[in-house]
């Protein structure tokens, strides 16, 4: 289900970068394998591209860097997540008033089963199923949707920090740049000190870059979205968190 875009981990965007090879990849992974398929990952970035084939590794330190949270804490993203969010309220709704609807027919069918006769106890059963494939089906090409906007956001916004990192990283003599978005085993980092993160100076470079102003106060920061995995449940209304507190500046 799509949860207010508090964004339960989403079509996780993972970024790696090793000055050596002057290699840069992006990559998108599904969130679960009974979950629709996540947008599908970006063509290779060719500003990304283009920085770390002429970034010079000569450092010596390995780093490492939140891209996800990098991406959504920054102001443009969280100016075009809020967004988006808002842009898809009315599909919210309209879920969970047909998820109210199913779950009110259900409790009539738990209630009245023993009194109604087949005809009239197969005639509610039949009318849940339907609703329930409707339900189902739309759920999906909501997240699917979501998830394919969402996956534009980031690669764009991925796109044009890419050099920032790169530059930002071989300044500050650091020959490897790890990604943290997602949490040993899943991703390549075991543990890691907040002294070698430069997620907080790439969203405070990214920002300046860009111009964007920071959200009003209040507002919250979107993060990537996973669907629920019951369907059949009633829908969680739309709901934003605040993104997860980045390490000081070094």
């Amino acid at each position: 289900m799509i949860k207010k875009f508090g964004i339960k981990k989403f079509a996780r965007v993972t970024l790696a970068i090793v000055f050596g090879s002057s290699l840069f990849a992006l990559a998108q992974t599904n969130p679960a394998a009974s979950a629709p398929a996540a947008a599908a990952a970006p063509d290779s970035p060719s500003a990304a591209a283009a920085a770390t084939a002429t970034a010079k590794a000569t450092g010596t330190k390995v780093g490492t860097i939140n891209i996800e949270q990098a991406i959504f804490g920054s102001n443009e993203g969280r100016r075009d997540f809020e967004a988006l969010a808002k842009k898809f309220e009315p599909k919210q709704n309209e879920l969970k008033s047909l998820a109210d609807e199913i779950d009110s027919l259900k409790k009539q069918l738990n209630a009245q089963q023993d009194k109604l006769n087949d005809e009239s106890r197969e005639k509610l059963v039949k009318q849940v199923e339907t609703k329930q494939k409707s339900f189902d089906r739309a759920t999906q090409d909501a997240q699917e949707d979501f998830q394919a906007q969402q996956g534009e956001i980031g690669n764009k916004i991925l796109t044009k920090m890419a050099p920032l990192i790169v530059k930002y990283a071989s300044e500050s003599g650091y020959g490897m740049i790890l990604d943290t978005s997602q949490q040993w085993p899943r991703g390549p980092v075991i543990w890691y000190g907040p002294a070698v993160d430069i997620t907080q100076p790439i969203v405070e470079a990214y920002n300046a870059q860009s111009g964007v102003p920071a959200p009003a106060a209040g507002s919250t920061a979107a993060k990537p979205v996973k669907p629920a995995s019951s369907p059949a449940s009633k829908p969680a209304a739309p709901a934003t968190k605040p993104p997860a507190t980045t390490p000081p500046k070094q």
